[in-house]
């Protein structure tokens, strides 16, 4: 399992259950990791999308505690355990952790590569994730030119789980 996020400069990801800049190039790296694979998502996450249902042209797994959740184009899922029996059934290069932020810090230390968005600006969020520079497992392995949108300059930056 990988994981794929947008985060600013103190490691905030999100503000009001959305995400923190409009960036559409962002958006297209994003739609570029994601399409055609498994994405592993809360159900916070799921109701920011649009539509409040699952991403087209892919398997939506959604964890949430309600049983009688439901959602267009979801799995859904209610506990761990039945999150990775669901998972089992998939190629593990093939799922994509992509929300929010309870589910970036429970899980992200099961992935194997952390595709992070780095946005070089404080968005005043209100939701973070851990500092993965600060986190000696892993280690950053290839990070883009700046690129300029919508006045927020961020790099595409990978890190990879240390062997």
């Amino acid at each position: 399992m990988d994981l794929i996020v947008a985060a600013d400069k103190s490691w905030g990801i999100g503000k009001d259950n959305g995400l923190l800049a409009s960036l559409p190039t962002d958006m297209k790296y994003f739609k570029e990791h994601t399409m055609g694979k498994v994405v592993v998502m809360g159900r916070k996450t799921l109701e920011s999308l649009p539509g409040k249902k699952g991403l087209p042209k892919r398997t939506n797994i959604v964890l949430t505690t309600n049983p009688d959740y439901e959602a267009e184009r979801c799995i859904i899922v209610n506990s761990e355990d039945e999150l990775f029996e669901k998972l089992s059934e998939y190629d593990p290069e093939e799922v994509m952790l992509i929300g929010g932020g309870a589910m970036y810090n429970k899980y992200y230390k099961l992935c194997d590569k952390l595709y992070v968005t780095k946005m070089d600006a404080e968005l005043g969020a209100d939701t973070f994730i851990a500092n993965f520079d600060e986190d000696p497992d892993f280690e950053i392995v290839s990070e883009s030119e700046p690129v300029t949108e919508n006045g927020v300059t961020f790099r595409f930056t990978v890190y990879e789980k240390k062997k």
